[in-house]
Parts: structure tokens; C-alpha cells; sequence
């Protein structure tokens, strides 16, 4: 027998039971669910139910919120069927004044989402939670919305909705097998016959694994063992008059709950422990494995002592069994890299807290071809093949420790690393780099003098590099400095669909001379940024692509899929294979001079052009184009010889003083000549309008995706380069704009400048609530600052550093 449906989910636990609820629920009810156990096995039947708005991004704050929404009424009001949610908030607690950083930050964030937030001092705390020990804290953080809820019946709740909207679900029916037919549907092979989709979702949590080695992917997602106590009756508890909140030590690293007249207690150890990494036992469904109470011992002691009354209940209960952890500790929900229809919603360390949000996040994107909101953090495509097993594993460790760990600004952590290193990477570390990541890639973050340490303490306020960076600004602006750019994304576009292809990819046209370089954002179908990409014409059917190097996998979809749709070219990935050195500075022209064999360049040279020169018997793609304002060249040759033409480059800058450069440098540099960045300040959520990007639109004659809904498209928000004038932290993104007391926007990245000495950033403000002219003030970690809009960059705003060669304009 064979059963067609429109999309089949693999996966009975809260996520994929989500997934069909709003897939139904939104006019998708020609939809099917494949449990091979019962519903709700895996890792949610043994949840602890907690529920959460806590969160340092903006997306999954707003899933995690859906979650409480339907959990607090919205579902039991549909379907009849109780969740028994219990809405009692939840604290944080902490004897660190960075946590309270962190707190007054997320605060921040929820002021501008509409969720409120309380920072309370410790003899507020006491008031909340008569039980709780005061010894060494400082303050905490009140979540009035919080809770938790039963999983089984939130997720029996959600099935029974789906089923009311026409969705079916087979229960005790396990896949053997899945395969993409030619035509393109999806052939999944069960115990209990064949099932036939255009689409499907893989949302199968501890087996996930699995499921996706069954169409070719590897899934960076393992399972990790996690357990908790649940106490016998306690006095203290059962003598209360309200139910307890939920309370958290982050620095201690556990949680505790009521339930009923006893506790739960739930620690996260530092070193967690991955099970059946590969392969789950095919028996195993709605089973636990033994306690280990002496890995967790010494936490459960420091909560009892911060809650005495926990030391007064007997176990009644160890829970322990697996919760799946990805290498960033955020789920997977979006489409699988290069396979037509294949969706994930899996890797959820808080799959009931996240399902319910999670579910429709996905179901809205599925059927209206892009992410209700600004899916990078939740994006599978932000691993690739980087993420082996090895990695995944450290990975998920190290995300398993870090569950309560503070989320600084500039945070890199180290577990899994290094992946891909360029082979300038010995360089750049002989010259004092400090590496971060992207997309698997080390990345010269920021350059140590030879008496400056490596070491840099995470924080809040104004970082220990600071100083190493201002003065990389200041190579860059009065000499010349180097930066390796390699981890940027690379491709290669071919054939004789070329030329329609590129004239369809985005909002702008493509260069129309060989030899030119343009810059283009391709839209989501309802015209928001979904890539931006800077084009170079190489000849009249051959393009040359960069991209962001966060954006690989994902922009490598979108050109693979609009190559489909045009036909007669073809698109290839060269990111490894091809390196990029860029040279910036008043004096890199002299040095171009010297190491381009003579050839008389310069003077042909026009900005946003590119030429083929020969430095070192090396051809190179020289590229006239710079990201930080001022004058200068990216240099794109193969990765082999990219420490030749390194070492050609720094001899001849020794007599100019030449320099390095990193991120961090660039960032700061960018904001000040006003360059928004693509994953900060432009996403799916905003359009070219609203991003100010007018002069790269044009919309006449031409078809690309968005084209017809820009014109009619809401002008919402409106991005806005302001400087903090008053005292107090510098910016680094996701803080609140206030004008008149109530918040009008949100910054999305921001930084101190140093050639201008001011303190900038790029902010969305709302359209309809802010007032040309109108007072503005940003709330950094609570510090609240005067701020103003400013009209034009702070730095060469007309551009002639960029332009200048040889104290000569240059067009």
C-alpha cells in the first residue's frame, strides 16, 4: 500500500507534532507524521517541561514565546485537551557582575520584543522565593512569563489539533528507508507500507542522526545523557501558598523546579556524556538509563545549598535520558543543503520549550517559500562539511558545559577547532593574529604587538584589545595594512545562461563590462535581503561571485537553485580553493607599484574595476574595491600560492610601513564609512528600501525574485547609522532605542570608530513610532545614552579616499 500526502514528517516528539499542528493549521492538511514509537518518545516524553522567554536572539526568543502561548490557553482553547501549564515565572540568580551584565543586556532586548523583564536585588529575590539562601549574590533576573508545562500532554494536545485540521498520524510505524524519485517526490519505506510527499521534514530528535544518513546528510546533531532528581514531599514546599518559580544559578549550572509538594533539581555538568553518538539502540523509545549521581554530586550540593530546603526531600526519582545537542546548542529548523524539499526541525537541546514556536516557524516557511524572521541562528546551512564527527561531538560537549554559560560579545569558543586554515594561517599567526571562526575558516580577529598577550578577557565594557585594534585603524588610514579575507564565500558562474542569470539573481543589474565589479542582493520572494554578493564580470559568460563566509552553504543553494531555473549554467563553490589578500591603505598604490612587475596599472585602475595582473610570476584578480574607506585592492588567487604573493607583499611594505589588519579592524572601519553588514544589519526581515539600499535597485524592466512586491512591500522600518554621544559602553548590537521614553528601534551592530572617535551603529527604527528630529537615547546592558541620527558617514563621506591613486582621483 501507498500513501501520497502533500509532506511527511518523520519524528512523534513536540517538534515534529508542532510542525504538523501549523502545517494543517495554515491550509497544508494533506499532511502525514511517522512515529516509530509512540508519540512522544525520545526525549520529550522525559522532558522537564520548562518554558522560557530568556533568550539572546530575537528569533528564538519569539519561537520560545509562541511556545508559551499556545501552552497557556491557546491550545486547550482549540483543542479541549489540558497542557496543565504552570505559569509561576522563573529566576536567574548570580554573584557575577558580568552575569548581571548579561541580565540588564537580555532585559534590554525583551524591552524591545514587548517582553518584560525585572532585574531584582537580592531582597527582591527573597520576597519571590521565600526558600532560597541569599549568601554571595549579587542580584537577578525576573522572567514573569515563564513556566513549565506537561510534555506529554502539550504534544498530545498539538496532535489532536492536527488531526482536527485533517492531518494524519501513524503511530508504531518505522522507516527503513528514504529516496528522491526522479520526478522529485520523496519515497519513504516503513514497516507498514510506502509513503509518498512532495516534501519532507525530518524531525526525528534523538534519532536524527539516522533519519538523515538515509538521503545522504550529516546531520551535526548527538545525544547527550542528561538527568535530573525529583524529590519526595517537602515540608517547607507543601507550606506554601503560591507555587515556587523556576530558579536557575547559572554559575553553579542547574535549575529547580516544584512539583507538587516536592522539587526537581536538574544539573548540567561541565563534561556531559554523549550516547549511541551514531546509532540508538533500534529497541530504545520511551526508556531511561541508569542514574549517575556521582558525575553530578558536587552541583546538587551547591543547589542545596542555595535551596536548603532541597536537602530535605528523599529522592523519589532519577531521571536520565538523552537530549540532542548541536554544535551551537540552537536547533536545526530550515532547509537541508542541497536537497530539494528536505527540511529539518531537529537538534533541540529544549525541544518542548522550542517545539511549540519551532513547529510553526518551519510550517511558515515551508509555505511561504522564506523564514517568517531572520533564520541565521536556526539555519541548518550555517554548518558545513566542517561539522564531522569529531566536531560534532567536541562541539556538542562544549554546548552541553556551556548551557548556563554568559554569552559576552565576541565570544569565540575553541572546542573542534582549527577546521579550515588558509595557507597564509602560519603568517598571520607568526605576525601576533588572534583567530576567530567562520563558517569552520580561522580569521585574524585582532593583531598582538610582541609585548601584548593573546589573552583577552571577555566582558561587557571596552575589551582588552582595544588598543592592538585602534592601532591596526591607524596603519590602515595613514599606511598600509594586510588582511587575510580567505574565509570569504566563492563562486564561480559559467556558461552561456550566464548573463540571464545574473540579470535575474537580484535587486541590482550586473556589472555590464568585463572588468567591472557591481554589487548585488538577491530578495526573498517577498522582497526581503536573503544574499549579498559582490560580482565581478570576467567575461561575457563567465561571473565571479564573494559572498560572506557565514553565507557558503546557504548562498550556494540559492545560486544552485536559480541555476536550475535558468538552465545553460552551471555554478561552482571554489571557497577552498581560491585565497583572498586584501592591501588598504593611502600608501598600498606605491606598493602595488613595486610588486606588479613593472606593469603600469595604476593608471587604468578604476574604482570597482578588476584587472589580471602578475605579482611575482603569480597571476592574480585584482580587485579596486575596499570595505573599510580607503584606497586599496583585494587580491583573489589560488590558496597554493597565497604565502608567496604574502611574503612579495610584505617586503615591498616595509619601507611604507605596512601592517596587518583584522576583523575587528574592518568592522569598526565599515560602520564609520556607513556599511551595513549581510547576518547583522541586513536579513530576510528588512527590504533594500528599508535598509536604505535605494541605489542599488532597480526594478525597471527586469525580473527577480521580489521585484513585483518591493513597490506595494510596507516601509516598516527604516535603517539609520547613528552616533552614542553620551558616556558609557560602547555598542556591539541588539540594544533598544528609546525616543520619548518608548522604544523606536533596535540596534543590529555597532562598534567604537577610531579614525572618527566615536561611537556608532546601525539601528532599525520604526517607521510609525519615531519622529524626524526626535530625541534618541540606546540602553546598553541598562546604561541608557544620548544618541543621534547622523545624515551622512563620519568618515571621508565623499568617497575620495576610496577613489584617490597616487593623490590622483581615481573613476
Amino acid at each position: 500500500m501507498t500513501t501520497h500526502a502533500r509532506v511527511i514528517i518523520i519524528g512523534g516528539g513536540a517538534m515534529g507534532v508542532s510542525a504538523l499542528y501549523h502545517l494543517a493549521k495554515l491550509g497544508w492538511n494533506d499532511a502525514v507524521l511517522l512515529e516509530k514509537n509512540e508519540l512522544t518518545a525520545g526525549s520529550t516524553w522525559h522532558a522537564a517541561g520548562l518554558c522560557t522567554h530568556f533568550a539572546h536572539n530575537l528569533t528564538i526568543q519569539a519561537m520560545r514565546a509562541h511556545s508559551v502561548h499556545l501552552y497557556t490557553g491557546a491550545l486547550e482553547q482549540e483543542t479541549g485537551d489540558p497542557v496543565s501549564f504552570h505559569q509561576t515565572g522563573a529566576l536567574r540568580v548570580t554573584r557575577s557582575e558580568d552575569r548581571m551584565d548579561e541580565f540588564r543586556h537580555v532585559k534590554g532586548l525583551g524591552k524591545y520584543s514587548g517582553f518584560d523583564f525585572n532585574i531584582l536585588t537580592p531582597e527582591q529575590l527573597k520576597e519571590i522565593y521565600p526558600l532560597v539562601e541569599l549568601g554571595g549574590l549579587i542580584g537577578a533576573i525576573h522572567e514573569p512569563l515563564d513556566g513549565s508545562v506537561d510534555p506529554s500532554q502539550a504534544t498530545h494536545a498539538m496532535a489532536k489539533g492536527a488531526r482536527n485540521h485533517g492531518a494524519k498520524i501513524h503511530r508504531q510505524t518505522c522507516v527503513s528507508d528514504i529516496k528522491q524519485t526522479a520526478t522529485g517526490e520523496w519515497q519513504v519505506t516503513t514497516d507498514k507500507g510506502n509513503f509518498v510527499a512532495e516534501h519532507i521534514v525530518m524531525a526525528a530528535g534523538t534519532w536524527a542522526y539516522e533519519i538523515g544518513r538515509m538521503v545522504g546528510l550529516e546531520l551535526p546533531v548527538v545525544p547527550i545523557l542528561h538527568q535530573y532528581l525529583v524529590t519526595d514531599r517537602i515540608d517547607a514546599v507543601a507550606g506554601l501558598e503560591s507555587e515556587l518559580p523556576i530558579i536557575r544559578d547559572p554559575e553553579e549550572s542547574w535549575y529547580v523546579r516544584q512539583e507538587r509538594d516536592g522539587l526537581i533539581v536538574g544539573p548540567y555538568e561541565k563534561n556531559g556524556k554523549p550516547w549511541s553518538i551514531d546509532q540508538v539502540p533500534p529497541e530504545f523509545g520511551m526508556e531511561l538509563v541508569p542514574g549517575d549521581l556521582d558525575n553530578v554530586e558536587h552541583i546538587i550540593e551547591a543547589a542545596m545549598e542555595r535551596v536548603p530546603a532541597l536537602a530535605e526531600g528523599g529522592i523519589k526519582t532519577i531521571v536520565n535520558g538523552p537530549i540532542t545537542f548541536t554544535p551551537d546548542a540552537n536547533a536545526l529548523i530550515g532547509p537541508a543543503f542541497g536537497v530539494k524539499n528536505c527540511w529539518l526541525l531537529t537538534g533541540s537541546s529544549m525541544g518542548v520549550m522550542e517545539g511549540g514556536g519551532a513547529g510553526k516557524f518551519l510550517a511558515e516557511w515551508m509555505i511561504g517559500e522564506e523564514p517568517p524572521m531572520d533564520a541565521l541562528a536556526l539555519d541548518p546551512r550555517r554548518f558545513g562539511n566542517f561539522a564531522d564527527r569529531n566536531y560534532r561531538i567536541d562541539k556538542a560537549v562544549e554546548s552541553f558545559g556551556n548551557q548556563f554559560a554568559i554569552h559576552f560579545p565576541y565570544e569565540e569558543r575553541e572546542a573542534g577547532r582549527p577546521r579550515f586554515m588558509s595557507t597564509v594561517h602560519s603568517e598571520m599567526d607568526a605576525a601576533g593574529a588572534v583567530f576567530g571562526q567562520a563558517y569552520g575558516w580561522e580569521r585574524p580577529n585582532w593583531f598582538a604587538g610582541a609585548d601584548e598577550s593573546r589573552e583577552a578577557t571577555l566582558t561587557f565594557n571596552r575589551p582588552d584589545w582595544f588598543n592592538a585594534v585602534a592601532r591596526e585603524c591607524e596603519i590602515v588610514s595613514t599606511r598600509v595594512g594586510v588582511s587575510d579575507l580567505s574565509p570569504f564565500s566563492k563562486f564561480e558562474v559559467n556558461g552561456k545562461g550566464a548573463e540571464r542569470f545574473m540579470n535575474t539573481l537580484g535587486a541590482n543589474t550586473p556589472p555590464k563590462t568585463v572588468g567591472r565589479v557591481g554589487l548585488i542582493h538577491a530578495l526573498t520572494p517577498k522582497g526581503g535581503i536573503a544574499s549579498e554578493f559582490t560580482v565581478v564580470k570576467l567575461a561575457e559568460d563567465h561571473f565571479y561571485l564573494t559572498s560572506a563566509a557565514a553565507a557558503r552553504h546557504h548562498d550556494h543553494d540559492l545560486l544552485r537553485l536559480h541555476a536550475v531555473s535558468i538552465g545553460d549554467v552551471s555554478v561552482d563553490d571554489v571557497t577552498e580553493s581560491k585565497g583572498i589578500l586584501a592591501m588598504m591603505g593611502p600608501l598600498a598604490p606605491q606598493v602595488l607599484t613595486k610588486i606588479a612587475n613593472g606593469n603600469n596599472c595604476l593608471n587604468q585602475f578604476k574604482w570597482l574595476s578588476s584587472q589580471v595582473i602578475e605579482i611575482a610570476g603569480i597571476k592574480v584578480l585584482a580587485l579596486r574595491v575596499s570595505y573599510v574607506g580607503e584606497t586599496g585592492w583585494e587580491f583573489h588567487a589560488p590558496m597554493a600560492v597565497l604565502p608567496k604573493l604574502y611574503r612579495t607583499i610584505m617586503s615591498a611594505g616595509v619601507e611604507f610601513g605596512i601592517g596587518h589588519f583584522g576583523s575587528y579592524a574592518a568592522n569598526s572601519m565599515r560602520l564609520e564609512k556607513g556599511y551595513p553588514a549581510w547576518g547583522m544589519d541586513l536579513s530576510t526581515e528588512r527590504s533594500p528600501i528599508e535598509a536604505g539600499l535605494d541605489r542599488l535597485l532597480k526594478l525597471e524592466g527586469r525580473q527577480f525574485s521580489g521585484c513585483e512586491v518591493l513597490a506595494s512591500r510596507p516601509v516598516e522600518m527604516s535603517l539609520k547609522l547613528i552616533e552614542i554621544t553620551g558616556e558609557g559602553r560602547d555598542p556591539f548590537g541588539l540594544h533598544s532605542v528609546l525616543s520619548g521614553g518608548k522604544v523606536c528601534g533596535l540596534i543590529t551592530s555597532g562598534s567604537y570608530g577610531h579614525r572618527t572617535r566615536k561611537k556608532l551603529a546601525f539601528a532599525y527604527l520604526r517607521t510609525n513610532q519615531f519622529a524626524s528630529g526626535a530625541e534618541l537615547s540606546v540602553e546598553i546592558c541598562g546604561d541608557v545614552s544620548a544618541a543621534k541620527i547622523l545624515d551622512r558617514p563620519p568618515y571621508d563621506p565623499q568617497n575620495l579616499k576610496l577613489r584617490q591613486v597616487n593623490g590622483n582621483k581615481a573613476e
